[in-house]
């Protein structure tokens, strides 16, 4: 029980930062491409990069940790079903280039975001 209580509490928050922060970026980016998205989908590869290898190489924590935060909060913080409806939708409106843009930018700045945590957990 205490397991689906870190996932779902990770979630909650998870859930509610991703809203926090798409909203934040359509706001006061170009509203006609999905960077919120995309926002949304790199700082939460960041954060997973950085959760997994600094409490897998640099400390020991509690299995719960990682229920709450790689599980919980990054499942539903970053947006790739989102991200893949999206790109198809732009597909459908017949604007090729931005959905391949799409495509390309959310896939290369996830894995970046994901070595750069990864670099940061092993740095401190």
């Amino acid at each position: 029980m205490k397991d689906v209580l870190m996932v779902g509490l990770g979630g909650f928050a998870g859930a509610n930062a991703r809203y926090l922060v798409s909203t934040w970026v359509a706001k006061n980016l170009d509203p006609t491409l999905p960077w919120g998205t995309l926002a949304v989908n790199v700082t939460g590869s960041f954060v997973i990069g950085l959760f997994l290898a600094w409490t897998t190489e640099r400390v020991l924590a509690d299995p719960a940790y990682r229920l709450l935060v790689a599980v919980g909060f990054c499942g539903a913080y970053t947006t790739f079903s989102s991200y893949a409806f999206e790109t198809v939708r732009l597909v459908e409106q017949g604007h090729f280039l931005s959905a391949i843009g799409n495509f390309i930018t959310n896939n290369l700045l996830a894995v970046l975001g994901v070595i750069a945590g990864i670099a940061i957990a092993r740095w401190i």
